[in-house]
């Protein structure tokens, strides 16, 4: 029977041959290892990367960044070789951020420093990259959990559940999203822009890296127990929970526009469909009391609509990698011109129904027919909501129009 050590093995070989022909051309590397508190351990794995890197002669360096380390990390790091730098700032993503900016070298690899990632391996991520990949990612599930390595709850619902999120919202392709080893170019570092400070690094990586168009890929690794004497950092709950906000954050498609959408037709389609088929004029199951209901629902669905395309537009101003092009197409759709047509139109049907009521109310102190006041009301929100929405969206994208403008041939273009 195979053991799960057998497909990595031969992977190892085939790419250690061609490591061969990379070695001989030169490789700028830089081996990256966040610590906090991890003297047990940082030492072997400096010397493993050292080791790795003299074997293929690979040009570069093991750069361990400390988050704040209380015992002998610091010394045992730099007494088996490595570059030390502080980070203040706590975080595993600080750290990481902290590693890409100091880093020397054009390619970069990293892993946590506690010997459940072999850095042996470092060949192997340089090589894809060498090939074409800008962000490699190692696979622990295809290469082995050794027994030990990795609680029940994290291999069986956390890391799946996570990876089909992020393969679902963001079409990433990756079968461990959460993997802590990985190899990218400094280029792709610098289309991603990443900014998280904490575990949720992992995820703004992969989800950024999609957005932004880059060569994703993965290998087998193996995930071995850790050496530690202590807890591990990570906290099931807390991290689970910053990694899925992070990714509803990153996407108000999911968060704001969809959810909102739905809301509102749902809202908007069931009064009339109620009056249509009779209700509205007594209370009951399908009375008045649904149709308000209905109405705020309508409501409260266009305005988190609303909300998901000024968020889409400010995440596109604050960062490039979120630019998409849907979104030229829907503020265009939204300009204020339509908006203005769009809102009068829904006062104009909100008066058709209103007035009627308020006539007879005038005249006889008696609201005749509450659906379709309630009918009225929502339409009148809905079109003060079009109208203002419209300019609010047009004052987001003046940055864009302004961009979009033809210049003048020449800097001193003047008029005769």
């Amino acid at each position: 029977m195979q053991t799960v050590a057998e497909p990595v093995a031969q992977a190892t070989q085939l790419e250690n041959d061609a490591a061969e022909v990379m070695a001989s051309k030169g490789v700028p590397l830089t081996v990256l290892m966040p610590c906090l508190n991890e003297e047990r351990t940082v030492g072997r794995c400096v010397l493993k990367a050292v080791a790795e890197m003299a074997r293929l002669r690979i040009t570069g360096e093991v750069l361990v960044v400390d988050n704040g380390s209380n015992d002998a990390s610091v010394a045992v790091a730099r007494a088996s070789g490595a570059r030390v730098v502080v980070e203040r700032r706590r975080g595993y993503g600080a750290a990481l951020r902290r590693g890409f900016r100091e880093a020397r070298f054009e390619y970069v690899v990293f892993g946590d420093c506690d010997e459940s990632y072999d850095f042996n391996e470092v060949g192997r991520f340089v090589e894809r990259l060498r090939s074409g990949a800008d962000l490699v990612i190692g696979n622990r599930f295809a290469g082995g959990v050794l027994p030990g390595a990795m609680p029940w709850l994290h291999r069986r619902i956390g890391n799946p559940l996570l990876s089909f999120l992020v393969n679902a919202m963001y079409r990433v392709g990756v079968g461990d999203s959460q993997s802590g080893m990985r190899g990218m170019s400094k280029t792709a570092l610098r289309a991603m822009n990443l900014r998280m400070s904490g575990m949720e690094l992992a995820s703004e990586m992969l989800i950024k890296a999609s957005l932004a168009g880059l060569r994703i890929e993965e290998i087998p690794i193996i995930l071995a127990p850790d050496g530690r004497d202590r807890p591990p950092h990570l906290r099931s709950f807390r991290d689970g929970w910053r990694h899925l906000r992070l990714m509803l954050m990153l996407s108000p498609l999911h968060l704001f526009l969809l959810p909102g959408l739905l809301v509102a037709l749902i809202g908007v389609c069931v009064i009339p469909l109620l009056l249509f088929a009779g209700y509205g004029q007594h209370d009951g199951m399908f009375g008045p009391n649904l149709m308000f209901t209905a109405s705020i629902l309508s409501i409260c669905g266009s305005q988190v609509a609303l909300l998901g395309v000024l968020a889409k537009m400010h995440a596109a101003a604050m960062d490039p990698v979120f630019e998409d092009r849907r979104l030229g197409r829907l503020t265009a759709a939204l300009s204020v011109e339509r908006g203005l047509v769009t809102g009068v139109a829904l006062l104009t049907a909100a008066a058709f129904c209103g007035l009627p009521v308020l006539a007879r109310y005038a005249s006889s102190l008696e609201v005749s027919s509450p659906g379709l006041w309630i009918l009225a009301c929502t339409l009148f929100v809905l079109a003060v909501e079009t109208l203002f929405g419209s300019f609010l969206i047009s004052i987001f994208d003046m940055h864009r129009r302004d961009d979009d403008q033809p210049q003048l041939e020449g800097a001193n273009a003047s008029i005769d």
